[in-house]
C-alpha cells in the first residue's frame, strides 16, 4: 500500500497540484487520468522517488517494490528470451517459460526469442521492455501508455492479464476503453487537486461534473443571498430600531465564506475541414499485390471500392501489411501488380507517421500549421495547436527541437487545417491524451467525407467502423459490417492460444513442449520443492486446527461434567458461568472445524494443480533410465 499526504509540486509559478493525498490500498488497480500538462507523469515520477515533492510525503512501505516500464532503451544479453529473463525475481531466474508466456502475449513469435534486442523494431524494444516489468511481478506496477507499440490481439491479451494482475497497478492511457476494462478506481488530477473515486472513467468524469455544478449553483445563490444582506444593511443602518436586525446580519455577512467562480476549461472541440464532394464512390483498388520479401506475399488479389461516406477500418497484428496498405490507398507507395484509381473531386489527407520528414525544422510548430493552407489564419493556426496539446508559448517552439510524438500532433494539426473529403489515417491517436482522444473521435464522426484509418483502438472500432479490412490468417479481406458484427461472427482467429498464455498461480511450462531428459528433472525437481513450499505450511495450519479441536474438545468434556455436578448441588450462578463456557466452547469448536474444512479443501486443490504440472514431465518409460 501506498500512501500520498499532502503533496504540492510546482515548476516555478505553474503549480500541477496542491495539499493532495490519496492512498492505493492492495490490489487496487487505479486509472490515472487528467489533461496533458497536469502531472499525470509527474506524479508517477514522484511514486518512484525521481523527484521529491516541494512538500508532503509518499509513504511507501519497507521492501515494497515498485515496477515501470523504461522508456529508455538497453540492452546486455544476446537474445530476446535472455533479456527477458533478467527481469525474473533472484529465486526464480531459470523459469523461462514464465518469459515465454508473457512474450508470447505481446506478440513475440517462436523465433523472436533468440533475436538480438537490438535489432527489433523500436515498438518491439518497448515490448521487450513491458515484458521484464511485467515478470519482475512488482508490488506495484506503473503503467504510462502501454497500448501505444501493440497490435489488437496484443492489447486484448494485455487487458485480460493486467485484470488478472495479483498486486497493485496504476495506468495511464490515452485508451479510454482499454482504461474501463481494468480499472477498479479512478484517480483524476482536476484544478490542481487529486481526487479517487471506486469505478471507472464515467463515473469519475459524471461526479466532477456533478459537483462543480452543485458548487456554482451554490455560490450562485450564496452571492444573491449576500446582495441581500447588503441591501438590508445599507437601508436600514441609520434606524435604531432596527440595530439588532442590521447587526444580527453584519455578523451573518462576515461569516460567509467567498467562493471563487470556478475557471472555465476549455474544451477540446475542434473539426477537419470538409471539401465538397458530389459523387458515390471516391476510390476504388483492383487487383492489388505488394511484397518486400519474394517469399512472403503482404497483399494479394486485393480488391475494395470506397464511398464517398464510408467509414473503413484496417486492423490486424502488426508487420502484416496495414500500413503498406494505407500507403497504397493514399498513393504514396505503387502497387506491384494492379491499380488504385480516385475520383478528379477527391483530395486526400494522409496522416502517416513517418511523414514527420516533410516537416520544416526552423518553423515553429504555429507556422507548420499556419502554412497548411492558404486561408488558415493566425487564431485558427493558434486554436489547433492548443487543439494538439501545444498551449500558449508551447506553439512558438520550434520543429527541431520536437520529439518524434510531438512531431506526429503536429501532422495531425496540419491535417485539420487542410479542406479534404477523403481522410487517411495511420493509427491517430498514438500520442494524443485521453481528453484529445475523444476529442478526435466526436470530429472524425462528424466529417463529412470518407474515412480509411488504421487503429488498434476498440473504442473507436466500436464507434466508427462500417466496414473493416482485416489481416489475418495470411490474408487480407473486406468485412461488410461493424467491428461487434465481425467479434461474433469471425473475431479473432488466435485468442484461444492467448489466453494459454495467461500467467496464473500454477504456471508451468506448456503443455506439449519439447525437453530433454535433463531438462524434465530439472523442471520436475522444482516443481516438488514449489509444491513442498506450498503445502507445507497449509498441513501445519491443518494440524494446528486439529490439535486445537481436540483440546477444545476436551474441555467441553469437562464443562460438561462440571454441570451434571452443578445441576445436582443446585447453585444457580455455577451452572450460569458453566453454561456460558460450555456456549463458548462448542461456538469455537463448530468455526475451527469450518475453518478445517476450507483448509482442507485448499491442499486439495493445490496438490491436485502441483500433480497435473508434474504429469505433463514426466519421463516416457522407454526413456527412463
Amino acid at each position: 500500500m501506498i500512501s500520498v499526504e499532502n503533496i504540492t509540486k510546482s515548476y516555478g509559478s505553474y503549480v500541477l497540484f496542491e495539499g493532495a493525498g490519496f492512498k492505493i490500498n492492495p490490489k487496487e488497480r487505479v486509472g490515472l487520468v487528467g489533461r496533458n500538462g497536469h502531472g499525470k507523469t509527474t506524479l508517477f515520477r514522484l511514486i518512484k522517488k525521481e523527484e521529491l515533492p516541494d512538500s508532503g510525503a509518499i509513504i511507501v512501505p519497507r521492501l515494497y517494490r515498485v515496477g515501470c516500464v523504461e522508456q529508455h532503451i538497453e540492452f546486455t544479453e544476446d537474445t530476446v528470451l535472455k533479456e527477458g529473463m533478467k527481469g525474473l525475481p533472484e529465486n526464480e531466474k531459470d523459469h523461462f517459460w514464465k518469459v515465454e508466456k508473457i512474450l508470447a502475449g505481446l506478440g513475440f513469435s517462436q523465433n523472436d526469442l533468440s533475436v538480438n534486442p537490438l535489432d527489433l523494431s523500436g515498438g518491439f524494444q518497448v515490448r521487450l521492455n513491458l515484458a521484464k516489468v511485467i515478470v519482475s511481478e512488482p508490488d506495484l506496477l506503473l503503467l504510462d501508455e502501454p497500448t501505444n507499440y501493440l497490435d489488437i490481439t496484443s492489447i486484448r491479451w494485455i487487458e485480460r492479464f493486467l485484470v488478472n494482475w495479483p498486486h497493485e497497478l496504476m495506468l495511464i492511457t490515452h485508451d479510454r476503453g482499454f482504461m474501463d476494462k481494468i480499472v477498479t478506481h479512478t484517480l483524476g488530477i482536476h484544478r490542481k487537486v487529486i481526487r479517487k473515486i471506486a469505478g471507472n472513467t464515467e463515473k469519475y468524469y459524471t461526479q466532477t461534473a456533478q459537483d462543480e455544478e452543485i458548487y456554482e449553483k451554490t455560490r450562485v445563490n450564496d452571492d444573491k443571498r449576500k446582495k441581500e444582506i447588503e441591501l438590508f444593511i445599507s437601508r436600514f443602518r441609520a434606524k435604531a430600531r432596527l440595530a439588532n436586525m442590521v447587526q444580527s446580519r453584519v455578523k451573518t455577512l462576515s461569516k460567509m465564506e467567498k467562493k471563487d467562480k470556478l475557471e472555465r476549461i476549455k474544451t477540446l472541440d475542434f473539426s477537419f475541414r470538409s471539401a465538397p464532394y458530389r459523387g458515390k464512390r471516391i476510390l476504388s483498388a483492383s487487383g492489388i499485390a505488394f511484397s518486400y520479401d519474394r517469399n512472403i506475399q503482404l497483399i494479394r488479389d486485393f480488391d475494395i471500392t470506397i464511398g464517398a461516406r464510408d467509414r473503413v477500418c484496417v486492423i490486424g497484428k502488426n508487420g502484416k501489411g496495414k500500413t503498406t496498405l494505407l500507403k497504397i490507398l493514399a498513393g504514396a507507395l505503387s502497387p506491384q501488380t494492379g491499380q488504385v484509381d480516385y475520383n478528379p473531386a477527391s483530395i486526400k489527407g494522409f496522416f502517416e507517421q513517418t511523414n514527420v520528414n516533410h516537416l520544416i525544422d526552423s518553423r515553429t510548430i504555429e507556422e507548420e500549421i499556419l502554412y497548411s493552407h492558404h486561408d488558415i489564419e493566425r487564431q485558427t493556426a493558434r486554436n489547433i495547436c492548443g487543439v494538439m496539446m501545444f498551449g500558449g508559448d508551447s506553439a512558438l517552439k520550434k520543429i527541431g527541437v520536437l520529439s518524434g510524438g510531438e512531431k506526429s500532433r503536429v501532422l495531425l494539426g496540419k491535417l485539420l487545417a487542410t479542406p479534404v473529403n477523403l481522410l487517411i489515417l495511420d493509427e491517430p491517436t498514438n500520442h494524443l491524451d485521453m481528453d484529445s482522444c475523444d476529442a478526435l473521435l466526436a470530429a472524425l464522426d462528424s466529417f463529412e467525407g470518407a474515412i480509411i484509418m488504421v487503429t488498434h483502438n476498440e473504442m473507436f472500432l466500436h464507434a466508427l467502423a462500417e466496414r473493416l479490412i482485416v489481416f489475418q490468417d495470411e490474408k487480407v479481406n473486406v468485412f461488410e459490417g461493424t467491428y461487434q458484427r465481425f467479434l461474433e461472427k469471425d473475431g479473432w482467429r488466435d485468442e484461444k492460444g492467448l489466453v494459454k498464455n495467461l500467467p496464473a498461480s500454477d504456471e508451468s511450462p506448456e503443455a506439449g513442449a519439447k525437453f530433454n531428459k535433463k531438462e524434465l528433472r530439472r523442471l520436475r525437481s522444482e516443481i516438488i520443492t514449489e509444491k513442498s513450499k506450498t503445502l507445507r505450511p497449509l498441513e501445519q495450519q491443518i494440524a494446528k486446527t486439529e490439535n486445537r479441536i481436540e483440546a477444545l474438545e476436551k474441555e467441553l468434556t469437562e464443562y460438561t461434567e462440571a454441570m451434571q455436578k452443578a445441576s445436582e448441588g443446585g447453585t444457580g450462578k455455577k451452572i450460569v458461568e458453566l453454561s456460558q463456557a460450555i456456549y463458548a466452547s462448542q461456538t469455537s469448536i463448530d468455526n475451527l472445524f469450518d475453518e478445517l474444512e476450507a483448509l482442507s479443501k485448499e491442499l486439495n486443490g493445490k496438490s491436485t494443480l502441483f500433480e497435473n504440472r508434474l504429469k505433463q514431465l514426466e519421463i516416457p518409460e522407454g526413456e527412463k533410465e
